[in-house]
């Protein structure tokens, strides 16, 4: 019997969007739903923790983005062979999270003032210091995060690189070869590619 998956998330690429290419990519049917902002108070409670997304599956719900993208690649065979190969794959995953967490926090911003500040550190210092670690290791590991193949590191990097780059207004993949290659691969996988080009148009 084939499993159900209903995810619940804001109406933004944001950490959906990791999820969402992992679903795409083994080809499961999946609910898509997305929440007005204006919604979430009420229904806040009833989460696992408070946060969303929210993975149902069956009918029971998962929070908390790379557990349930664990848990997905292992399934998809997008984690490593050995339990150090996971450690690796999870370490450059968490880094991914963490940068896009920098920028959430810039974008969510609503004090203009410190808003633009936020923005100045992160286009100086963030995002140089995160992708140039990410190009290092890309460049180590013939064009993927990991042992030359295809991880859930790289759907995750190339399901968050729209909105990093959006909000940020700097193509974050120029002069570095290895994550456009990341980039250009998982793009071109074709269970990916449908999820692209019918996913709702978002800056975020």
């Amino acid at each position: 019997m084939m499993r159900t998956y209903k995810l619940t998330y804001f109406n933004v690429m944001g950490l959906g969007e990791p999820i969402r290419f992992l679903l795409s990519y083994g080809g499961y049917k999946f609910e898509d739903i997305r929440i007005a902002r204006e919604e979430w108070p009420k229904m806040k409670a009833s989460t696992p923790f408070g946060q969303l997304p929210v993975l149902e599956i069956d009918g029971k719900p998962y929070g908390q983005t790379l557990p349930i993208c664990r848990f997905l690649a292992k399934e998809l065979d997008l984690n490593g062979k050995t339990d150090v190969d996971d450690l690796e794959i999870g370490c450059v995953a968490h880094a991914l999270h963490d940068l896009r967490k920098q920028v959430a926090l810039f974008y969510l911003e609503t004090d203009s003032a410190i808003k633009a500040t936020k923005k100045a550190e992160l286009i100086k210092n963030t995002l140089p210091f995160y992708l140039e670690k990410f190009e290092n290791i890309a460049a180590k590991n013939k064009g993927y995060f990991h042992d030359g193949k295809l991880s859930y590191a790289d759907l995750f990097f190339v399901a968050i690189h729209d909105s990093i780059q959006n909000v940020c207004e700097v193509n974050i993949t120029e002069n570095r070869p290895n994550l456009q290659s990341i980039r250009e691969k998982v793009l071109s996988i074709p269970q990916i590619k449908v999820w692209v080009d019918k996913r709702p148009k978002l800056e975020f």
